[in-house]
């Protein structure tokens, strides 16, 4: 199968993510990402590695947002490691997303779906990929949103949207609408890998979504870090390596 290089806009798109969990043992990114002290006034890691497609990744008839959000995280996180775009397809995708739901067409949980990536990784290309950790990020705090995108770290949000997102998405609009309540029935997962004054910018069905810090507040219901590996002089000077170390150890012994 020929990989993903992107998608048209699609009036069908799927929901997939199930209600978010809270684990009080989740690391914090505030304890292992450095304080920046002046981040720029925006920043993408698209426009620094040109060439980065954003496929749908099946998410146009299947509720696999959370793992599509995983191979978007991947194809940046091996761009940066690797200098190539991995031919992630499809199919890589949906036997994921297939393996983790029990063959089923239920959302997935993204605190779950993160400890598989971490402790069994994913097959993409041909080869199995894993993360080193995740933290959760305090969805209060935009510097700690932005901070995460600057550092290249992959963030991930989980949101519970409104009804109003999808007619906004299909105008080519930002989400900025406010008014319309969260739906759990909404579930969607987004990797993001910019953001702008206005807000994050993410990437989710076939291509990118500005949204604004105001709908971010109200309908992210979850937000992490998720670290590949201090593979970049960037990553190595704004993580520390010595509490994410600690971290690790005292996940070995448990």
């Amino acid at each position: 199968m020929t990989p993903s290089t992107g998608t048209p806009l699609s009036r069908i798109v799927k929901f997939g993510k199930a209600p978010a969990k809270r684990d009080s043992r989740n690391l914090q990114l505030s304890a292992v990402l450095k304080a920046i002290a002046k981040l720029p006034a925006e920043y993408d890691f698209d426009v620094q590695h040109h060439g980065i497609p954003t496929p749908m990744f099946g998410n146009d008839y299947h509720g696999d947002c959370v793992i599509a959000g995983r191979a978007h995280q991947t194809l940046r996180f091996e761009d940066a490691e690797q200098k190539k775009i991995l031919p992630i397809t499809d199919t890589d995708v949906l036997n994921e997303w297939h393996k983790e739901n029990g063959g089923t067409e239920n959302g997935l949980s993204v605190l779950d779906s993160l400890k598989l990536w971490r402790t069994k990784g994913w097959k993409a290309a041909g080869k199995t990929y894993k993360i080193k950790l995740f933290a959760e990020i305090d969805r209060k705090n935009h510097d700690e949103v932005k901070r995460t995108v600057y550092a290249d770290v992959g963030c991930g949000l989980g949101f519970a949207l409104p009804d109003s997102a999808l007619p906004e998405f299909h105008a080519g609009k930002p989400w900025t609408q406010t008014t319309g309540p969260a739906k759990q029935e909404n579930g969607h997962y987004v990797y993001v890998p910019g953001y702008t004054a206005t807000g994050p910018v993410g990437v989710t069905w076939g291509r990118k979504q500005q949204m604004s810090w105001a709908f971010f507040e109200k309908y992210c219901d979850e937000a992490y870090a998720v670290i590949d590996a201090a593979d970049t002089v960037k990553k190595q000077q704004l993580l520390n390596e010595k509490k994410v170390d600690a971290f690790l150890a005292g996940l070995k012994k448990k």
